[in-house]
């Protein structure tokens, strides 16, 4: 996503790799999955000639906005409001099922939403519980961590935070939520810190827990997973995959996906088969991808940041 750097204006992560790597045709079609506040869209659309296209997605209603606001007059321009998940039926829409010639997701939550303190995202100010993507859909969670049993908030600690201490953390947080409401996301850090006997070193140690909660309540990766089942059908032959993510559980189902689309079917050792017969659809593009030490000094955002690309076959 775009992240902020300490001068306050917003920068798109990795934007020099992510461009370069796309191989943008003045012609082209694009898939942006993440607008975010369009730092790769509008670099995209630098790169585009009059008959090139890009369609964009998001669920935040503030990136819509940002959107129309940037770019509603761009007739190459076209925004959802949704989830990339949808991403097959929107390009279907489109006609362009086998003709993208380049999709960008950019995963994880931007700047926008951690820094005004009303979404919920963050740990280090004051606002409500709530961390969803789209705040006008699904449950907050705020109401989710109200009715949640001690096991199931566990499990999301544990699965999607990778929390060490999470049955510790969700018996303080379920006998916290019986003495009062948890309400604000500072009231929820406080209780977690407390509740955390090993602080990492330079994270607060309510991060895991924020992360675990942010990606169950807005089902993160399930929607990735779901996008991914579409991109190589999506994709035109040469048609390039660039994916960012900002932490090992989106990282490890990207590298697991383009893995297994690059190696195929799995047949009998021994067994003679063509490559065609093995179903290879995608070739991996070099390795993984981190920002340069610059870009990590301006933005220390952009610091977990990893981007993999992706080809497909002919």
């Amino acid at each position: 996503m775009t992240r902020q750097h300490s001068g306050g204006a917003h920068v798109p992560v990795l934007l020099d790799e992510v461009i370069g790597a796309l191989r943008i045709k003045q012609a082209g079609r694009y898939v942006d999955g993440t607008f975010g506040r369009g730092g790769h869209a509008a670099a995209i659309l630098d790169k585009l000639g009059p008959d090139g296209r890009l369609l964009a997605f998001d669920k935040d209603p503030g990136a819509i906005e940002a959107a129309r606001r940037g770019f509603g007059t761009d007739e190459r321009f076209r925004i959802c409001h949704g989830s990339f998940a949808a991403l097959a039926d929107e390009v279907e829409q489109e006609d362009w099922v086998g003709k993208v010639d380049g999709i960008l997701l950019d995963l994880g939550v931007s700047s926008p939403q951690l820094d005004e303190s009303e979404r919920g995202f963050s740990f280090r100010s004051e606002g409500p519980l709530d961390m969803r993507m789209d705040p006008t859909q699904g449950e907050s969670v705020g109401s989710w961590l109200a009715r949640v049993s001690e096991n199931d908030l566990a499990a999301v600690l544990r699965e999607f935070g990778e929390e060490r201490y999470a049955k510790r953390i969700a018996a303080h947080i379920i006998r916290a939520r019986q003495e009062a409401p948890l309400t604000s996301t500072r009231q929820l850090a406080e209780v977690v810190a407390a509740a955390n006997p090993a602080w990492e070193k330079h994270k607060h140690p309510a991060t895991r827990t924020f992360q675990a909660l942010r990606i169950f309540i807005n089902r993160e990766l399930d929607e990735l997973k779901t996008c991914l089942e579409s991109v190589v059908d999506v994709l035109a032959p040469a048609g390039r995959l660039v994916v960012i993510s900002f932490h090992s559980l989106e990282d490890r189902i990207v590298k697991r996906f383009i893995r297994n689309a690059s190696r195929g079917d799995v047949y009998p050792a021994g067994l003679p088969v063509t490559t065609k017969q093995m179903n290879v659809r995608l070739r991996v593009v070099g390795k993984a991808v981190h920002p340069s030490e610059q870009e990590m000094a301006s933005n220390p955002r952009a610091r977990s940041a990893v981007m993999r690309v992706a080809e497909k076959l002919a």
